[in-house]
């Protein structure tokens, strides 16, 4: 990452989809800045946009107008290989529909990401970070043996140990009850605040703006920034 440069930085983001003869506009000259070791909150209805616009800050999406920098690093410069390169060492997601390897144990997917980049990876990490989202006694199950919940929560482990600088995270406590959403809430602040990981959260849960640094509404492909939380 390039000296004080914005973990994620868009600007004027437009992305449009045909439907037949129609052209709709699912990302409409959006503009965000998220600093380093900060938490960013989109609010939004389903339809709103704001997993597409995930996806584009994320380089798993390109857009028709508009760029994005990583860590000072142009997206739109960048060829396949070497987006996939710098998503694999620097940026940790977080899907909604989980992704993860059914044959695989949730100890072993947490720790794919880390060994495909080449890391190396600490059993004890692996299980400070399973402790701290109650799934200690789970690490040797297949997802299927999991709960919906429970592999929301390996689903975030994965994300955070290979420490990357930012995490782009879709309804991450969409499966989670009251109390485990605030235990992953208290873990995402703790791990911008001592690691300086900077994180984008796409919502329906209001509870997580009152945690976050910046707190944005997409409504028909439109951003805006709630004023209390505007610089």
């Amino acid at each position: 990452m390039q000296p004080h440069s914005p973990s994620v930085r868009a600007t004027g983001l437009t992305r449009y989809f045909t439907s037949g003869d129609e052209s709709i506009t699912a990302v409409d000259d959006v503009s965000l800045t998220v600093g380093r070791g900060e938490i960013a909150v989109i609010l939004g209805p389903s339809g709103s946009g704001k997993s597409t616009l995930l996806q584009l800050l994320a380089g798993l999406d390109r857009p028709d107008a508009g760029t994005v920098t990583i860590g000072g690093v142009d997206l739109g410069g960048l060829r396949d290989r070497a987006l996939t390169r710098l998503r694999r060492e620097r940026v940790g997601f977080i899907f909604q529909d989980f992704q993860l390897l059914p044959r695989m144990t949730a100890r072993q997917n947490i720790t794919l990401p880390t060994r495909l980049a080449g890391g190396t990876v600490q059993d004890a990490e692996v299980e400070e970070l399973a402790e701290a989202l109650g799934m200690a006694d789970r690490l040797d199950h297949r997802p299927g043996e999991l709960s919906g919940g429970q592999q929301q929560r390996i689903a975030v482990a994965r994300a955070l140990l290979a420490q990357p600088d930012i995490v782009f995270a879709d309804e991450p406590t969409g499966a989670l009850d009251t109390a485990t959403a605030g235990d992953l809430t208290d873990l995402f602040v703790w791990a911008a605040r001592t690691r300086g990981q900077s994180f984008v959260i796409v919502t329906h849960d209001e509870r997580l703006s009152d945690r976050a640094d910046s707190v944005h509404r997409m409504s028909d492909g439109r951003l805006t920034t709630d004023p209390s939380s505007a610089d």
